[in-house]
């Protein structure tokens, strides 16, 4: 080969080459489970209940009471933002892993009463 046709057979190449590096789009992610947004939705709601009733009558359990608050309202801005148009694959993989851990976090909390005297 000569000079020139050297370099297009070296560029084909190439382009060959990063037409087949570029992975495919991922596919889109889902939506969480109707029943798994329900469970974390009620998982939350039944901790704060509970916490907060149970802190009418123990004063250590104010503090827990007054973060509680906060849960229900932090699974359901996760629940926009993951079912918002501006959001990226990305974040809607992210906050549905932090609706839950959230989850996770109230049924976990809501276990431990009993022990803190809160029946």
């Amino acid at each position: 080969m000569t000079g020139p046709l050297r370099w297009l057979a070296a560029l084909a190449l190439c382009a060959a080459c990063k037409q087949q590096a570029d992975p495919p789009p991922p596919p889109p992610v889902a939506p969480l489970p109707a029943a798994e947004v329900k469970r974390a939705q009620d998982a939350c709601k039944a901790y704060v209940d509970k916490v907060c009733g149970c802190a009418r009558t123990l004063p250590a359990l104010e503090e827990p009471c007054r973060l509680a608050r906060a849960l229900p309202d932090a699974v359901q801005v996760g629940l926009d933002v993951g079912a918002s148009t501006d959001s990226t694959q990305r974040d809607v993989r992210q906050v549905q892993d932090s609706v839950r851990k959230i989850a996770r976090e109230c049924i976990e909390q809501l276990a431990r009463l009993p022990a803190a005297g809160c029946s």
